[in-house]
């Protein structure tokens, strides 16, 4: 979920103390402290996380931030660094599903969550700053949502648990925003750590880190985005949604999660054909989750090439949530030397990433730089990624 790309990030993010000296500055007082959240790479398993399976994604090293400050009212102020759009001012009585537009929409939808939860806020002064890409499918929207949630846990001393904050996040986007998401976003901002990749079951939230380290393997993880914006509140996530969901009623189990790769020859007979592909997407999705998990552990990185590439296969052809420029990406970046390479995130547009050998790193760069202007696409923007520490306070 991402608002409109001129909206809301700069290139920083701003360096903590001039972030805390632009908050005294526009809001004339001292902030009490700093957050940040990162966005994420999901290295596999997508649209598994609604269906209550398996996710594998990791927190990067590009981040939301906010200065934090307590008011005696109850009014909320809030300030992005991008632009030159002023604060907006409302009050936290007034918070309500559709009340608010724009990046608003998501440090007021945890506020409003908390509140569903019985927490008592303080009125809120809050300067917001990220450098995580908007629409490019590395949660732009849940990194500033887990800065904000992680503020004011901190702040009102609810003494919320990671996976209690994840929920609230989660209520936040599914009825404040209005984004039918799940909970791996959240889980990977909240729960993520330097170095390994979080492996999620969205059934009962159990989380296990993952060693996932490109370094030592010689290896890079590019992220190519196309520049094609998506969003999470259109119809083409939540139709995705309601096929799987009339799949697993129509099989008879609770979720998704239930259907084995032996049930798919049987579903083929009592599914459409849209929605079996839907739900073999799902399926085989979420036994590549698996896979990938315990190659890493046996035998590292550079083993999991294959099921990068075969879950792209799967989002485009059963799942149609790719785009022309994200195929471009993928195909180019393998034809010229990364050794997995698939779209990441919700779909209709984002980001893909290849897992790719140093030695081969400025070959898919000029490569799918030249494929995008050969093809009439806007310039992409590429850059490598790291697995990077959860949120935390900064200052």
């Amino acid at each position: 979920m991402s608002a409109s790309r001129d909206s809301l990030t700069t290139s920083g993010p701003a360096g903590t103390e001039d972030l805390a000296a632009r908050f005294t500055r526009e809001f004339g007082s001292v902030p009490t402290g700093v957050w940040q959240a990162p966005g994420r790479v999901n290295l596999i398993g997508e649209h598994t996380d609604y269906n209550e399976g398996f996710v594998l994604p990791f927190a990067i090293d590009r981040t939301a931030r906010v200065a934090v400050g307590t008011r005696t009212d109850s009014t909320v102020r809030l300030l992005s660094t991008y632009g030159d759009q002023g604060i907006v001012s409302m009050s936290l009585d007034s918070l309500r599903p559709g009340s608010a537009k724009g990046w608003t929409k998501y440090p007021l939808g945890v506020m409003w969550a908390l509140r569903q939860r019985g927490i008592d806020l303080p009125g809120i002064d809050l300067l917001l700053d990220s450098n995580v890409p908007l629409g490019a499918g590395l949660s732009s929207s849940h990194a500033i949502e887990c800065a904000v949630i992680s503020a004011l846990n901190e702040l009102t001393g609810a003494g919320l648990k990671a996976e209690e904050m994840v929920l609230a996040t989660q209520q936040a986007e599914n009825d404040f925003v209005g984004a039918p998401t799940g909970i791996m976003d959240q889980s990977a901002s909240l729960r993520g750590s330097k170095g390994h990749a979080v492996f999620l079951d969205c059934r009962n939230q159990d989380v296990n880190l993952v060693p996932f380290e490109t370094e030592p393997a010689d290896l890079v993880m590019l992220v190519i985005d196309t520049k094609v914006s998506h969003s999470h509140a259109d119809g083409g996530y939540a139709s995705r949604r309601a096929s799987c969901e009339l799949g697993a009623e129509v099989l008879g189990v609770k979720a998704l999660r239930d259907v084995q790769l032996g049930d798919l020859e049987e579903a083929s007979g009592l599914l459409d054909e849209v929605t079996f592909r839907r739900v073999r997407h799902v399926v085989t999705e979420n036994d590549r989750v698996l896979q990938t998990v315990e190659l890493l552990a046996a035998q590292g990185p550079a083993a999991i090439g294959a099921l990068l590439d075969a879950s792209h296969v799967s989002m485009r052809d059963d799942f149609e949530i790719s785009c022309p420029e994200l195929d471009l990406a993928v195909e180019s970046s393998r034809a010229n030397g990364a050794i997995g390479a698939r779209m990441t995130g919700g779909g209709f547009g984002g980001a893909a990433i290849a897992l790719t050998p140093v030695s081969s790193e400025h070959k898919v760069r000029d490569a799918v730089v030249k494929a995008f202007a050969g093809a009439g696409f806007t310039a992409p923007d590429i850059f490598t990624v790291t697995p990077a520490a959860g949120a935390m306070r900064i200052a």
